[in-house]
This record gives structure tokens, sequence and C-alpha cells, in this order.
């Protein structure tokens, strides 16, 4: 199987194919909507030949659909047929739910993708769980506010540290993960490591959309299998968009 996987940004649309190496991407931005995202998606991939695609897209899916416009991108995701657009069989996670499926080595396990905002998943046993928490309450605002791209921006490389340490403690606390691995393209700018965490690698959305079409199943590690690895809302017998 030939899975194209297709990581969504605010800033950048990012897609490597399975056994290729080298990634390609364009500029997104908040005039892209979802049908030039996959025109251009699709002539980027020229010379790539895949069946399957898998779509990390930067908010909730349920039943493999988008179910609320992205924040920092154009109109038109919701209710879009992916799978005719594309021409193949597509299935659509969240895009911190790709990340995470990409970098889980068993276990509880918490992911925090610093990027444009705050991506945040839950993985239990391979069972993977989308999470909203960057629009919860935190502080004055919001924790995306705080530790996402506009919060790095007005606040600083020091004191947004010093935020990010303070969101993963009370997302710790609240939550008892096993680990945490933290994403996303800021994720390098954090220098010191709290306790039980790992750094992820952005690759690792690229290695979640190919697992998710795995038979419903995540090696962790390469060999250990999860229970079931399937985003939450699709079958994974299936694996197209409905």
């Amino acid at each position: 199987m030939k899975v194209l996987a297709v990581d969504v940004g605010g800033t950048h649309v990012k897609l490597l194919v399975s056994g290729a190496t080298q990634r390609r991407e364009f500029a997104s931005g908040p005039a892209l909507t979802a049908q030039d995202m996959v025109k251009q998606a699709k002539a980027m991939a020229k010379g790539w030949a895949y069946d399957h695609v898998t779509v990390g897209y930067p908010g909730p899916v349920l039943h493999n659909r988008p179910v609320a416009e992205p924040h920092n991108l154009g109109p038109g995701w919701m209710g879009f047929d992916f799978a005719k657009a594309f021409g193949r069989p597509t299935r659509v996670m969240n895009d911190a739910a790709m990340q995470a499926l990409g970098g889980y080595q068993g276990g509880k396990m918490l992911f925090l993708g610093f990027g444009t905002g705050l991506g945040t998943t839950l993985i239990v046993d391979g069972i993977v769980e989308p999470l909203e928490l960057g629009h919860l309450p935190f502080r004055k605002a919001t924790y995306e506010d705080y530790v996402g791209l506009r919060g790095l921006e007005r606040l600083g490389k020091r004191k947004w540290r010093e935020r990010v340490a303070e969101v993963i403690q009370q997302l710790s606390a609240a939550l008892e993960p096993d680990e945490i691995v933290l994403g996303g393209g800021n994720a390098r700018l954090i220098k010191e490591l709290p306790p039980h965490c790992r750094l992820g690698d952005n690759a690792n959305a690229f290695t979640g959309g190919f697992r998710a079409w795995e038979g419903g199943r995540a090696r962790a590690n390469g060999a250990r299998q999860a229970r079931r690895a399937a985003p939450r809302g699709t079958d994974p017998t299936k694996g197209e968009t409905n």
C-alpha cells in the first residue's frame, strides 16, 4: 500500500508518500480553501504513486470530516469530499493526532504540538483521542494565546518558555500521562525538558499518516503493536471518507 500523507498547517502544507525520503511543501495561509489545498497537493505530488491518502487537518474531525472551519486557513473545509477530490480513499484526522500517532511508543502518551496554535492528543494503549485543549481558558486568554505562535511573538522566547512549562505542568497534573511528547515547529525552542517529556519530530506526522492505514494498528518502535490506532470516529476496516 502506498500512502500519501498530507500535513496541513497554518503556514505550510507538507507532503510525503510512503517509501520516499524527501518531503514536498507549499505555502498555506488564511486564503487557502480545501479545494485549493487538494489541487496544489495533487500537483505537488506529481510523479509519486499512491493509492490512499491521509490528511492531517488543523481542527476537530468527526466521522472522517472536519467539524469546524480552521482558525488560520480559508473557508470551505466542513463538508468537503476529500476522497472525491483526491480520487483515492482518504482518511482525515486531526493534525496533532496524526503527529502523535507517528511518535507513539506505548502506554498513555500526551502529545502537545507547539506550532501556529497548540495541538493536543492523548493516546492510551493505542487508542487515539484527539483533544481541543488549546482553546481552553488560561490566565487572561487561552492556552493557545500564550504558547502558540502569537504568544511566542508577543512574549519573546524567555517568557514563552515559562508559559510552556506552566502549561505542561497543568496538563500533566490533569491527565497523568506516562510520558509527554512535545512536537510542532516551535518545540525546538524549549531548552530544558520538564520531567517525563521528550521531543518528537515533525516527520512523525508522516509516519502517523502511514500508520493510519496499517490495519487500524500502530506499531510502536516498529515492533510493538497497540490494540487500536484508528482515529476515533473512523472505520478502520474501510478508511474511506463517507
